[in-house]
């Protein structure tokens, strides 16, 4: 059942509830009608979810995100969010580890707030790929509800919602549990992230094989020239149904497959510079796995990943402060 974790009208109050329970951040309270805030948590199990109303106007800035995934699931009202630095263009957003998070909301939003654990993320790309993944997987910030399957995700945290609010979740915590992982799953199978690519084509069961077989295709050949015409050549089709197959079905093009897959690829390999186990310059591995245009690459980069490479690569040398300030 719902435990509320905080009602009424003191902001500082609320803002060291809220701390507490997510991570450091930075709170403005803006001018304006002011409503009775509410932040209660409706479960916490493998994974937790909240959902949170300031009362007042507010900005809220936070640092890095340690090891979870917060995602915001507007109720009600109005607001903006920004992850690592860019204005999500979607009513719904996803932050994970190492990206910051920031928020202007009105008096009145509230907003349904879904935490994943980074382990519980790691173990589903692990149970696809064999293997953990070498870094926290980052996830494209915008969750478009246009896509009818991330719609029909966010249908589905809603419905969680609902039912960890009932007094099922209490008598069934097997159910919850079989509820958690859909969504983590859920969310690793349909969101875009820096490990989409090393997903096995089963992993999209409801893509055609035609597509799957193009994925495949770009996965073993990412390190050679690849055109469309060899990618419709390996899927069997022709490049212009595999233009409109992808187009509808995958929701992006051949190219932009092709682009993600080597863009994850130079990622890892930036990691591994990172952490001594390898060496280069970002620009002999974006060369290597076919970026000949740094300038390009590097804003295909900042898109994907929310920083510059050079960042990626120097991240575990000198790391970050966190930012652990906080004022009301």
């Amino acid at each position: 059942m719902p435990h509320v974790l905080f009602e009424g009208d003191d902001v500082e109050a609320l803002d060291e509830v809220v701390t507490g329970e997510f991570s450091p951040h930075r709170l403005r309270v803006g001018r304006g009608h002011r409503v009775p805030g509410r932040f209660r948590r409706l479960h916490r199990q493998g994974l937790a979810l909240y959902e949170l109303g300031w009362g007042v106007p507010v900005e809220v800035a936070a640092g890095e995100l340690p090891d979870f995934y917060n995602i915001h699931i507007p109720l009600a009202g109005e607001g903006t969010v920004w992850v690592a630095g860019r204005e999500v263009a979607a009513s719904c957003s996803v932050a994970g580890p190492g990206m910051t998070l920031g928020m202007s909301l009105s008096a009145r939003a509230d907003t349904l707030i879904l935490c994943l654990p980074q382990v519980a993320v790691d173990k589903a790309v692990a149970a696809r790929t064999g293997e953990p993944p070498a870094a926290a997987v980052r996830f494209a910030p915008a969750l478009g509800d246009g896509d009818p399957e991330v719609a029909a995700w966010l249908k589905a945290a809603r419905v969680f919602a609902r039912f960890a609010a009932s007094p099922l979740a209490d008598l069934s915590p097997l159910a919850a549990a079989h509820f958690e992982q859909f969504l983590v799953h859920g969310l690793v199978d349909l969101q875009p992230h820096d490990h989409f690519a090393a997903l096995p084509a089963y992993a999209h069961p409801a893509l055609p094989r035609a597509v799957r077989r193009a994925m495949a295709y770009c996965e073993e050949h990412a390190g050679e020239p690849v055109s469309v015409a060899d990618m419709a050549t390996a899927a069997r089709v022709s490049p212009r149904t595999l233009q409109a197959r992808f187009r509808n079905d995958f929701g992006t093009t051949p190219v932009a497959y092709l682009r993600r897959v080597r863009l994850d690829r130079v990622h890892q390999d930036l990691l591994r510079i990172a952490d001594g186990s390898a060496s280069g310059t970002v620009s002999e591995v974006a060369t290597r796995w076919g970026f000949t245009h740094l300038g390009r690459f590097a804003a295909y980069y900042r898109d994907a990943y929310g920083q510059v490479p050079s960042r990626t690569a120097e991240r575990r040398h000198s790391p970050p402060e966190p930012d652990a300030s906080h004022s009301a």
